[in-house]
């Protein structure tokens, strides 16, 4: 059996969805894990739950076994979270994550989609994840964001200054070649929803 379908089963065995996989030079296996996510129902203001050191823990000590079991060779294995800057793999990552602040990158530049100041060449961005409904009525996604300079530390900014205007670009799963959780440390939770809005995006 292939390493990601071995860990696949394991992983989801024991009740976690696995988010990545990852082999590092010095025969590292590295594998990431969360917690099933299910839309919150209106009336649930329980906190987000996350992943634990003993949840962790539970499924570095199966994937030991299993893994010895199939032959799989490496040398260390780490389990671990998903960290504050969680790959964005599959459309229930997209549908959990709407309104926090996400980094993508396009496989290829945004070419003649680019509209006022948006270079033609740019395949990176930063800015907040929303649902919106396609011309056939599916469900698709977009990144908004300002092309605002960060302010620093300590900086004042006039109330008189005029905000660049805010730009939309939509997109599809298949365009991207790596979408994150923008890493961005907030004291309020997970960035985006509920945290402080981001100026930089």
């Amino acid at each position: 059996m292939a390493l990601q379908d071995i860990v696949a089963q394991i992983v989801g065995g024991l009740g976690y969805d696995l988010v990545e996989i990852e082999r590092s030079a010095g025969g590292l296996l590295r594998i990431t894990i969360d917690l099933p996510w299910t839309p919150p129902a209106p009336e649930n203001t329980l906190p987000e739950q996350f992943v634990t050191v003993e949840d962790c823990e539970k499924v570095t000590r199966q994937l030991q076994f299993a893994l010895e079991v199939d032959g799989i060779e490496y040398k260390r294995l780490e389990v671990s979270s998903p960290g504050i800057d969680r790959p964005l793999r599959h459309a229930q990552d997209f549908e959990r994550f709407v309104g926090h602040v996400i980094d993508l990158t396009l496989k290829a530049p945004i070419g003649a989609a680019a509209s006022g100041s948006v270079n033609a060449n740019r395949k990176k961005f930063r800015g907040t994840l929303e649902r919106v409904a396609t011309a056939d009525g599916s469900q698709g996604w977009q990144i908004v964001w300002s092309d605002a300079p960060e302010a620093k530390p300590g900086q004042k900014i006039s109330k008189k200054r005029v905000p660049p205007p805010l730009q939309a670009m939509g997109f599809a799963l298949d365009e991207l070649r790596d979408a994150r959780l923008a890493p961005i440390v907030s004291f309020k939770g997970r960035g985006g929803v509920g945290a402080e809005p981001d100026e930089s995006s």
